[in-house]
């Protein structure tokens, strides 16, 4: 690719097995592509060691730490004071990911939604962006973070956004913002590419959510942060824009929200 510009991929798992033994080669490529930044996603607090492990080995990576809804039946219930304390690492820059997810896991809705209270609690208190899954869960979802706004604003991301239109303007009136994630991409995307058009540019990230999700030409293998400039480029085509600029808007973005990122790169 010639016109290489720089851009984030704020959201993707390096510490899942489909990269082990190939990260080195993972974060060059990313680079080589302009993905100057990765933050790697931390599921299960159980792990949160490992992969905050991988954010203090390579330079370009940061993390955010939460329990994923799916989980959050089988896991140990994170408190707001174990949050709270993995927050005092310099590169933890996100609290999540965290959310709802009815397909599979709606047995487990009422500690999903306990959990998510509690994962914006810290969020609210840290000023650290809260890092949303939401899948088949829309109603609970829009009325949770409605509910949690009005009890004091906090920051939020609504990561790989394919749910409904009424919940993306929920989530916009709210400040919040939304992220293209590979499933933009995908040719029969129409419909998400249409609510993700009518958002504002400057609420708008990019990302991976690798190793799942791969855009075209990748799609049906295994996803990692470097094609996250091919589901920008698709991005700039939504919004009927050069690369050149919505790369620059999507940065610009992800230093206005993931601030204590930005503020780490500026002081490097």
């Amino acid at each position: 690719m010639s016109d290489i510009y720089p851009i984030t991929d704020s959201h993707c798992h390096l510490d899942f097995p489909d990269f082990n033994d190939e990260l080195p080669d993972v974060i060059t490529r990313a680079l080589d592509a302009g993905v100057t930044r990765m933050v790697t996603i931390c599921t299960k607090l159980k792990n949160e060691p490992s992969v905050r492990a991988i954010a203090e080995r390579y330079a370009p990576v940061f993390y955010a730490a939460g329990t994923h809804p799916m989980s959050v039946a089988e896991e140990p219930m994170a408190s707001y004071d174990d949050l709270l304390a993995l927050t005092n690492h310099p590169k933890m820059v996100g609290i999540g990911e965290t959310g709802l997810d009815y397909h599979y896991t709606a047995a487990s809705a009422q500690v999903q939604q306990s959990s998510l209270r509690t994962h914006i609690a810290v969020a609210r208190d840290t000023g650290l962006p809260l890092i949303i899954h939401s899948r088949d869960a829309d109603d609970d979802m829009a009325r949770i973070l409605r509910e949690e706004h009005a009890n004091g604003a906090y920051p939020c991301v609504m990561h790989c956004f394919s749910s409904s239109a009424e919940l993306g303007r929920t989530a916009l009136d709210l400040g919040f913002y939304l992220s293209m994630s590979g499933i933009t991409a995908f040719p029969k995307s129409q419909d998400l590419r249409d609510i993700f058009s009518s958002a504002p540019l400057d609420r708008i990230l990019v990302e991976t959510d690798s190793p799942y999700l791969a855009p075209p030409p990748h799609r049906g293998r295994r996803n990692e942060p470097a094609y996250t400039a091919h589901t920008a480029r698709r991005g700039a085509e939504t919004f009927g824009i050069d690369y050149k600029d919505f790369a620059a808007q999507t940065q610009a973005n992800f230093d206005r929200l993931f601030t204590k990122a930005a503020a780490y790169a500026e002081a490097v």
